[in-house]
């Protein structure tokens, strides 16, 4: 826990009032641990309340989303939107549709997202969206009709200037195209208000590799500065073989390094000599669930129907890909003893506090998501800015901008844990206190 009275009083009422969003107080749990190492050495950040406001949303938009299905019958999902802190820049973040999204889960990505925002140095707000439309077999014209109905309500709060949204879970091009185009349709204007758009339509190259190209450059940096190492010759597994997991098993086997287990819904491929991943890719072109069918092609390869069974492949590196609160304590013990040294979060909060905690007491290096897996939206900033700019940059020069600024983020988390802790690897520490001071000086300078 925490030594500050101060965050001790604010965490308590938090959880009273937040009671049933569990995600989200372990969040700002795991937040109030790592800036508990500086609140009581600075005074204005509880004379100005800065964590009792950086902890409540500017603001929550709920609305309904009524839309007809191929038969005709009228569907009624929720939705809401989710708008954390804009500090810094106009609010930024994703669009979830899943049928598990609620306030909980959206709040606590909307946090994360704030600080993973300022850690890129670019100038975007944290915000977050979604809605509990389920698109896993339903036609295009029926998600085209319920995104659609969607921006109906939605449009009237994003803008340019104001909130632009991405993609996340269960959101691609394709969602965002439809969203995209309704938005238009309203505000007659083609402006930069959404991004993970397709290129035809003012997308950014790069921005379906960012998220799991940005995570290996994170892991090079640490491989680099705490090992003096490469991933050469370096044993990986990957949970998740959608977007994130896909493109950083890519870049792993392009860095020198082997993928020997990566993981899906329907379970866990574990293949000695290699995954496939350019077979990987290709069987989810036309499979969403692809991890059973990977054996047809390479019978060698060894299946598991438990999902949890990756984290019990001998390995150096972990990359939990998927989505959150998918390593508990047990699989912390089975990375540990499995030889695993370093863990590097894809996804948002994919490790327990526990599991955190455990892996650290035991030497393991650990990336925090909002460090690591900041790519996707980094090259989404730059999506803005080329959108403001009406012009469009090469795949390498975003890849090499996309480098730049996650060995930009290394260097701020690894100065930030030496400076406040005196240990230069402890990134979760440094992640948290570098994302919050450019927000806080922010709040600060902009009054109550």
């Amino acid at each position: 826990m925490f030594k500050s009275t101060y965050l001790i009083d604010v965490f308590a009422a938090l959880s009273k009032r937040y009671a049933d969003q569990p995600e989200f107080l372990q969040a700002v749990e795991e937040f109030f641990c790592s800036i508990d190492f500086i609140v009581d050495k600075d005074p204005r950040i509880k004379q100005d309340a800065i964590v009792e406001r950086i902890v409540e949303p500017e603001r929550i938009i709920k609305f309904r989303v009524s839309w007809v299905d191929d038969s005709g019958k009228v569907q009624v999902n929720r939705a809401m939107r989710v708008q954390f802190n804009s500090a810094i820049g106009p609010y930024k973040g994703g669009i979830r549709f899943n049928p598990n999204v609620n306030e909980s889960i959206i709040k606590f990505l909307g946090f994360e997202q704030t600080f993973k925002n300022s850690l890129t140095g670019l100038p975007m707000g944290g915000a977050k969206g979604g809605s509990d439309f389920d698109p896993e077999g339903k036609s295009d014209n029926e998600i085209m009709r319920f995104c659609q109905n969607y921006i109906l309500e939605l449009y009237r709060h994003i803008g340019p200037r104001m909130d632009v949204p991405a993609g996340d879970l269960g959101v691609g091009a394709r969602e965002i195209g439809y969203m995209y185009g309704m938005y238009k349709r309203i505000e007659n204007e083609f402006s930069g208000t959404f991004t993970s758009k397709g290129i035809e339509s003012g997308g950014s190259l790069g921005r379906a590799e960012a998220t799991g190209y940005g995570l290996c450059y994170f892991v090079e940096e640490m491989l680099s500065t705490f090992k003096n190492e490469t991933f050469k010759g370096k044993r990986v597994i990957i949970s998740g073989s959608g977007k994130v997991g896909s493109m950083a098993a890519e870049k792993v086997i392009e860095l020198g390094g082997k993928v020997v287990g990566m993981s899906d819904i329907s379970g866990v491929i574990h293949d000695e000599a290699g995954i496939d991943v350019k077979l990987i890719k290709r069987l989810s072109q036309s499979n969403t669930i692809i991890m059973d069918k990977y054996r047809t092609y390479r019978p060698e390869a060894i299946f598991s129907t438990d999902t949890k069974a990756i984290w019990k492949i001998p390995c150096d590196i972990a990359m939990p890909c998927a989505t959150q609160n998918e390593i508990y304590l047990d699989s912390a013990k089975d990375l540990v003893a499995n030889g695993c040294w370093l863990v590097a979060e894809g996804a948002n909060m994919p490790t327990t506090i526990d599991a955190t905690k455990y892996l650290l007491d035991h030497g393991v290096l650990f990336a925090p998501g909002k460090a690591a897996n900041a790519g996707g939206v980094a090259v989404s900033g730059l999506e803005m800015a080329q959108n403001a700019m009406f012009m469009n940059w090469t795949f390498k020069e975003i890849d090499e901008k996309l480098h730049e600024i996650m060995k930009n983020i290394f260097k701020m988390c690894h100065d930030a844990s030496l400076k406040y802790t005196g240990k230069p690897d402890n990134i979760v520490v440094g992640a948290n206190i570098a994302g919050f001071q450019k927000v806080y000086v922010a709040m600060l300078q902009q009054g109550v």
